[in-house]
């Protein structure tokens, strides 16, 4: 009797071992597995962080970049050798509502 009391006792500490304490086996895996996801999410941050530096770099010294931007986002044109056609609706309509 003395040893199967030995016994219970031994098997009780080492699953208190292994499951018991402030974590448990299933615990760390959750941790591990959200640690493997937000490394994941950090890496792509640090993808964009690396492209938006880039991206001004050009901006700041490239003056493709620059001239390209001004076209698209500001309707330039360079000097008198280009000419702007802007498309718009006609002011007769009213967007199809009636009065």
């Amino acid at each position: 009797m003395k040893r199967v009391v030995w016994w219970l006792l031994i098997i009780g500490a080492v699953v208190y071992a292994v499951q018991g304490g402030e974590y448990s086996t299933k615990d760390l895996f959750v941790l591990k597995s959200k640690e493997r996801r937000l490394t994941h999410q950090v890496d792509s941050l640090q993808h964009q962080v690396d492209s938006l530096g880039r991206f001004l770099r050009l901006v700041k010294s490239d003056s493709a970049t620059q001239e390209r931007i001004a076209r698209e986002e500001f309707g330039m044109v360079r000097g008198d050798k280009e000419i702007l056609y802007r498309f718009g609706e006609d002011p007769g309509t009213s967007g199809g509502k009636s009065r």
